[in-house]
């Protein structure tokens, strides 16, 4: 049954141990400061936690370049307080999601010299040895010379994380044994970094890659046999028509971040136009009845906007990154949410937006209270700082003098202006709306397992979804633009009862309901009025 599958109607939330909270007090987050912080998680309404890597690393690449698979780094506990947080986290009813990168590994990883059949070598260098970098400007070549075996590696990402080779058996076989290990330990999936690089035979020469979905479905199998609950939550930003294969009919991934609809909606915001996120929306719509988009408004990367054209992405650009410190590889944003909106109204229009679209949302930690960015950091770590619990000294992330990374303290998103505290004693506040939308969210299961559709609403800034399962109608109605709009919709049903305000829409002369939006606004309603979930149809 599908709504038996949990991850088709979940919350997630998406953090990192090390900037979550210190909870020895050496300056570096923990699994015991983690630990202390569920119950927050808990009242916030998320039902499953996304965690960064947090295995043993050199921490060059913010631990994805990995030296030990089956450990806890100790800078974050035990592998001890691991397992209690596990115990916390299910006493709590919270699933656990971790990062699975075994696109690579740290070149600091035992197995890079004492098994390097394991990786990817050439004895001359390839011709185009420059070609394929993901991180222009940063990084300058895919291929680089190892001293100790006189050959050449390869290396998709930095040149301290050489490429595994997947096509070796052993290499798959111990990559189902990484998966077992953690599966045992409780973990309720895992976010698959990299798709297509994992499956990818590296490019030689001008030959095009070829990218082997078999492996994809092998993974698929052997999680499914040890864990009929678990789920792979894959990275692939990809074009819609090559998404299929990814989903391989719902034997391959069993969701996948909407990077093609997460770039439309940035657009759509850019430019007041909801015509863009509605085509993205269509364009991803076919799915095996077992998968479910993962859908954002930021994660822990770039915003990257290279999907759209050069004139779609200079709107964006325009309004969200306007100097070049806030842009990053020549087609992504270095920003958080709150700064790139700027208006409050606006902010809160596009979580609805986002808590509204077909599939599973995912929140970035601090975006409940609208942290901002440290443009002074490099790269990505702008947008990766301690989370920001109060207005006392650090934030209350850590009492050491010393900080992994620094709090952000200057400015209106400051620590002592933005901090979890301060917002969850105001009833107005960011924290406690997301909290009640969340909560809305979760009571409109519609969305996470009923068939949808974009209705036509008259006004090119509004955007209109209504979702249909055992007989209940879910209208989610947003207007994108900075000035009031009128919105007709016609979606059956006499009364469209507000689930957020006090409010009963009627539907006038030919079953047309007449919605009026102030700027910025949004409604959710439900066909029929409130109590029509009582009439809820007992099969699918």
């Amino acid at each position: 049954m599908i709504h038996d599958l949990w991850h088709k109607n979940a919350v997630v939330y998406s953090l990192d141990v090390e900037t979550f909270l210190d909870g020895n007090g050496d300056g570096c987050g923990d699994f015991e400061g983690l630990s202390r912080r569920l119950d927050y998680l808990e009242a916030l309404g998320v039902n499953a936690v996304w965690l960064a890597p947090f295995q043993p690393s050199p921490r060059r690449d913010d631990g994805y370049d990995i030296s030990d698979f089956y450990g806890v780094d100790p800078r974050f506990g035990s592998g001890g307080d691991f397992v209690e947080f596990m115990r916390e986290a299910d006493s709590r009813g919270i699933r656990v999601l971790i990062d699975l990168v075994v696109n690579h590994t740290s070149i600091k990883h035992p197995w890079f010299r004492e098994r390097p059949d394991w990786y990817v070598w050439s004895k001359r260098r390839p011709s185009n040895w420059r070609s394929g970098v993901v991180f222009p400007g940063v990084q300058q070549a895919t291929w680089s010379f190892d001293r100790g075996r006189r050959e050449y590696y390869f290396h998709r990402f930095y040149d301290f994380q050489p490429d595994l080779d997947m096509d070796s058996p052993r290499v798959r076989e111990e990559v189902r044994r990484i998966m077992g290990f953690w599966v045992q330990l409780g973990v309720a999936g895992f976010r698959v970094d990299a798709v297509p690089f994992v499956l990818e035979k590296p490019p030689r020469g001008r030959t095009k890659p070829q990218i082997h979905f078999e492996y994809l479905r092998e993974f698929r199998e052997f999680l499914q046999w040890r864990s009929g609950e678990a789920v792979l939550l894959g990275e692939a930003n990809v074009t819609p028509q090559e998404t299929q294969a990814y989903f391989a009919g719902g034997h391959g991934l069993h969701m996948m971040f909407n990077f093609w609809v997460n770039q439309h909606l940035w657009l759509a915001l850019a430019t007041a136009d909801a015509r863009p996120l509605a085509a993205a929306l269509r364009a991803t719509r076919k799915l095996p009845p077992t998968a479910q988009w993962a859908q954002f408004l930021r994660n822990h990367d770039e915003l990257d906007l290279g999907r759209l054209s050069a004139a779609e992405r200079k709107l964006c650009f325009d309004d969200f990154a306007p100097e070049a410190s806030m842009q990053l590889y020549g087609r992504g944003v270095r920003r958080r949410a709150a700064p790139m909106l700027g208006d409050p109204r606006r902010l809160r229009l596009a979580y609805s937006v986002v808590l509204s679209l077909p599939g599973t949302p995912v929140l970035r930690y601090g975006d409940e209270i609208g942290m901002g960015e440290d443009l002074r950091l490099r790269e990505r770590a702008a947008i990766r700082t301690p989370m920001q619990w109060s207005d006392e000294p650090n934030a209350g992330f850590s009492t050491a003098a010393q900080l992994v990374r620094p709090v952000l303290a200057r400015g209106v998103y400051g620590y002592q202006n933005v901090n979890v505290e301060q917002q969850r004693r105001d009833s107005d506040s960011l924290l406690q709306w997301t909290a009640r939308m969340i909560r809305l969210r979760k009571q409109c299961p519609e969305i996470g397992w009923g068939e949808w559709r974009v209705v036509p609403t008259g006004a090119a800034a509004v955007l209109a979804l209504a979702y249909t399962w055992r007989g209940n109608t879910i209208l989610c109605v947003h207007n994108l633009d900075d000035s009031p709009r009128e919105a007709r919709v016609r979606v059956g049903g006499e009364t469209l009862a507000n689930l957020v305000d006090v409010e009963e829409v009627r539907a006038g002369r030919g079953g047309v309901h007449g919605i009026s939006l102030e700027p910025y606004g949004y409604r959710w309603f439900r066909v029929g009025g409130v109590n029509q979930a009582l009439a809820r149809a007992t099969v699918d």
